[in-house]
């Protein structure tokens, strides 16, 4: 094909039908809130609408557009300068570079167990019982490194498909759920129905602006060809179409448990596939059916770029030029997504549920990893030696601030259940 710029400038190439234009000048993004929309998240937001009906709508929308500026500045930072693997390489050489990423991948890995763990458990509720588990969980590890070595632009492809076909799932059931629009509408007007608000925004944030994207979008903006200046209002039409999809398909989700959950009575939740457990009892079976697929697809697509952002952190740090097609990176990868066989292990000499791994591993990103990263992250898009004319302005500073001061109320807020739920606190 061809190799031109396009008129607008959103996209190079000749655009051969519909589906490859659509890749060309989207998608990035969809790779990006695939971590987004996982499990995590659909507890939250099942959480939120069971707790506060559909109070806390403006909480993931807010969160939503914070996560918009933190990727904005993540592409803008390989764009204009280098991934941020290679910014904490550049400050603190290769050594010391890989020990701190190495620390914050605790947190990656924690992930990819939990994620395991949680799409095996959904397949098992949806099967019957039929296989447990555990064994599930092994084979979704198989086909989690299968999907993942796939090349950037299958990998891609894979993902966006997959969000579309959750945001299509989770639309046709929130329509079933019959929700109010007058609550969904003062949903949108900020407030913090209960002391237990504060501490559920936090998870929100912590469920939404995911770190490992962070160094993830610093290296992937090459592979749409974004090198430069006029490249970036395509990006950021990328991300505001993403990061939409995602907010809209997570409030969706509130909706839902807001709307049917809460009038029935539920007070908590005691797993993610309690609504769809529910949504067979006041809705029917296609409900559940529906929302616990999702609920699973939506825990698997959250692998494959958690891992994708190790591998690339550490081939930045060690000063190595990267490239997914290479056999080294499917290796790193390999091994990565490998983490996820251990959920069956620690569940038998921990007695963890899956749902404690849901609440618990994703905190460890929560308190040390996101903090850690929004502060380097900060710093490389303010370092001239980087940037060159165009670090951060003012205004954008005073924005994406924002990011940073949430990032620590988080950790601080989330710590101490933590160490509690491990017995460290009483």
């Amino acid at each position: 094909m061809v190799e031109t710029r396009t008129e607008d400038g959103t996209g190079r190439g000749e655009r051969r039908d519909t589906t490859s234009g659509f890749f060309q000048r989207y998608g990035l993004a969809f790779v990006m809130v695939a971590s987004v929309v996982g499990a995590g998240s659909i507890f939250v937001a099942s959480s939120a609408g069971i707790q506060y009906g559909y109070t806390l709508i403006w909480a993931f929308v807010g969160v939503a557009l914070i996560g918009v500026m933190a990727q904005d500045m993540s592409a803008r930072l390989e764009i204009f300068g280098e991934p941020l693997g290679a910014f904490m390489r550049r400050k603190f050489g290769e050594r010391l570079a890989v020990a701190i990423g190495f620390v914050l991948s605790i947190g990656a890995f924690l992930w990819v167990i939990e994620l395991t763990a949680a799409t095996a458990k959904g397949i098992a509720v949806l099967t019957g019982g039929a296989i447990g588990w555990m064994p599930l969980a092994i084979a979704v590890t198989v086909l989690s490194i299968l999907t993942g070595v796939l090349n950037y632009d299958g990998l891609e492809r894979v993902m966006t498909a997959m969000l579309f076909v959750l945001f299509g799932a989770y639309l046709v059931v929130t329509g079933a759920s019959a929700p109010s629009p007058v609550g969904i509408a003062s949903g949108l007007v900020p407030a913090f129905p209960g002391p237990g608000a504060l501490g559920l925004t936090a998870s929100i944030l912590g469920s939404t602006a995911i770190w490992s994207n962070f160094f993830l979008e610093s290296n992937l903006v090459e592979e749409k060809d974004w090198t430069g200046a006029e490249d970036v209002p395509a990006m950021r039409r990328d991300l505001l179409l993403g990061y939409g999809i995602a907010a809209i398909l997570i409030v969706l989700v509130l909706i839902v448990c807001a709307a049917v959950l809460r009038p029935a009575g539920y007070d908590q939740l005691g797993s993610f596939i309690t609504p769809g457990l529910a949504l067979a009892e006041t809705i029917g079976q296609w409900a559940m059916v529906l929302f616990l697929v999702g609920a699973a697809a939506a825990a698997f697509n959250s692998i494959m770029p958690v891992v994708w952002s190790v591998v690339y952190l550490f081939e930045n740090a060690r000063g190595k030029d990267v490239d997914s097609a290479d056999r080294s990176f499917k290796l790193l990868y390999t091994v990565g997504a490998a983490f996820g066989v251990l959920g069956p292990v620690i569940s038998l000499t921990t007695g963890m549920s899956v749902v404690d791994m849901i609440v618990l591993f994703p905190a460890y990103s929560g308190i040390v990893s996101l903090p850690v990263t929004a502060v380097l992250l900060f710093w490389a898009i303010n370092s001239e030696a980087v940037m060159g004319e165009h670090t951060n302005g003012t205004v954008s500073n005073a924005v994406n601030a924002v990011l940073v001061v949430l990032a620590f109320v988080l950790a601080a807020l989330s710590a101490p259940d933590l160490l509690s739920s491990l017995g460290v606190l009483p």
